[in-house]
């Protein structure tokens, strides 16, 4: 194969020891044009084409592509009626796969009958595709019929025939079969090969059919990531746009030493629009629920630690020459120290000037707006509310000084022993001075006479920066105080207000844009 021709300055190529090929990028970029011009460039009767479309809805017909289900199905139409467990002619290429593979099947087993052998019957395609089509629908069985096949469920006990199978399903059985049928080598293009299949099974399906034919080159044209995903060890192209006059594509073969996930690049490249590093996860974190709403011009990803967040916003500019994406991080301020937090935003990591994410939705004119939306009077509701978090604070100021105390001297420990020492003997003196120069215990005070002024002048905006409590938004009652419920209530009447376009999601966007950028 042929890669086609760039827009770039440069053409890029195809590694030869290629057997996967991925090409990904959004609607409209190109990715079917792209797929079709470079298999254009193999040996025709080397590409063996399979379609979800055609297998579900395709129509037979008599000109049918040479190298396809539909191709062998007509050439067979042509030499013997193929009338095998068919209520008629077949009006799908699903349904003409299996029409072969039972044509097959006959054809074997009176060869078997006519030579007179005895023993084990000789294994068909269609033996080997039940078998994997059972171990992906465990549930399911598969019973032979008066020359057809019928489709029993555990769950409701019936029968039916294939016809009567869901999508998925009829596509499983499609592409386990159509796979043994390609030429030797072949060149294998599949379009949204994701379509139908339910993401839990995409990976297990599209291994399995990969180690059917280890000697053919599969190339998947898709913008489906949970999909993409699932094709670790591909040759990966980035179609981002077509000149269908000039005849060229602008395209690029992603880096295999990317260093980044392949899900969380392929959604990057796939989006088109700048990215943000998050910390927390997808389903359980407040930081995924919320940024999203407050940079709605960004992809964002979340990556779990603080450390992969920083890491990866480094990695992926780095590599800006190649995807002209920018990328920015979010990290919690915690009990960062002021340069600490300038050294992280000169590296593009943004860092709120509150604690943690749960301050976030605890500032001012969050807690303003959300009492305003339920009809309830916003500074008497916040001045209830600064007072609690102030008491919880006060309450807590001296383990909060301590902590971060901890943290300071951990930091400071960690860039002091980080350097190189002659023997053990000097890393021993070097230890022994740090307790004196660093003195925890000026620290500490210095902590504490911060915190009580914070306190004793009602500082609130101070005490969101340095207080870690991951309960204040409990213990603060700022739920029954704006009239939304308990914590859980808050949180949910914070989100589905900035999912409006009301001039309260407008008031609580900024305020909190503001404390990140």
């Amino acid at each position: 194969m042929q890669l086609p021709p760039s827009k770039g300055p440069a053409q890029p190529v195809l590694p030869e020891s290629s057997r996967q090929i991925l090409i990904i990028g959004a609607n409209g970029a190109g990715k079917t044009r792209f797929t079709q011009r470079m298999v254009g460039s193999c040996n025709p009767s080397l590409v063996f084409c399979l379609s979800p479309l055609r297998a579900l809805y395709g129509a037979f017909e008599s000109d049918a592509m040479p190298q396809s289900i539909d191709g062998l199905y007509a050439r067979a139409l042509a030499r013997a009626p193929l009338t095998v467990g068919q209520g008629g002619a077949p009006a799908t290429e699903a349904e003409r796969l299996m029409g072969l593979m039972l044509a097959e099947e006959m054809s074997a087993l009176l060869a078997y009958k006519m030579e007179g052998r005895s023993g084990e019957l000789p294994e068909t395609k269609i033996d080997r595709v039940l078998e994997l089509w059972r171990d992906i629908f465990p549930d399911n069985d598969v019973l032979r019929h008066e020359g057809s096949l019928l489709f029993t469920s555990v769950d409701d006990g019936g029968s039916r025939p294939q016809m009567k199978l869901s999508p998925g399903e009829k596509l499983v059985l499609y592409y386990f079969g159509g796979v043994l049928y390609a030429p030797e080598g072949a060149v294998i293009p599949i379009d949204s090969p994701e379509m139908f299949l339910h993401p839990s099974t995409l990976r297990r399906v599209w291994d399995k059919v990969e180690s059917l034919r280890p000697d053919c080159t599969f190339v998947y044209t898709t913008h489906d990531l949970d999909f993409a995903s699932t094709r670790s060890s591909a040759t990966t192209i980035w179609v981002r746009g077509c000149d269908p006059e000039a005849d060229k594509f602008d395209y690029d073969v992603v880096p295999v030493d990317s260093q980044l996930r392949e899900d969380m690049y392929l959604s990057i490249l796939g989006s088109r629009r700048p990215v943000l590093f998050i910390e927390g996860d997808n389903v359980h974190s407040i930081d995924s629920k919320l940024y999203p709403l407050i940079f709605p011009e960004y992809t964002v990803r979340a990556l779990g630690s603080c450390d992969r967040v920083i890491e990866s916003t480094r990695v992926f500019n780095s590599l800006e020459a190649f995807h002209h994406l920018d990328s920015m991080g979010i990290v919690d301020r915690d009990r960062r120290s002021p340069q600490e937090v300038a050294y992280l935003r000169r590296k593009k990591i943004m860092v709120p000037e509150v604690a943690e994410i749960e301050n976030l939705l605890m500032i001012e004119e969050v807690v303003k707006a959300v009492a305003s939306v339920h009809r309830r009077d916003e500074h008497r509701v916040f001045e209830k509310v600064k007072s609690a978090v102030i008491g919880l604070f006060r309450g807590e100021m001296r383990q909060q000084a301590l902590q971060h105390t901890r943290h300071h001297v951990k930091h400071t420990m960690d860039h002091r022993i980080d350097g190189r020492f002659a023997s053990i003997t000097k890393l021993e003196e070097h230890m022994a001075d740090l307790v004196d120069e660093i003195n925890p215990r000026a620290i500490y005070e210095q902590f504490c006479r911060e915190f009580s002024g914070y306190v004793r002048n009602g500082d609130y905006a101070s005490v969101l920066r340095v207080y870690n409590q991951k309960s204040m938004i409990g213990q603060s009652n700022v739920g029954p105080l704006t009239g939304t419920g308990d914590k859980r209530g808050y949180l949910t009447a914070v989100l589905n207000i900035l999912k409006t376009e009301t001039p309260a999601a407008l008031r609580i966007r900024n305020a909190i844009s503001d404390q990140i950028r």
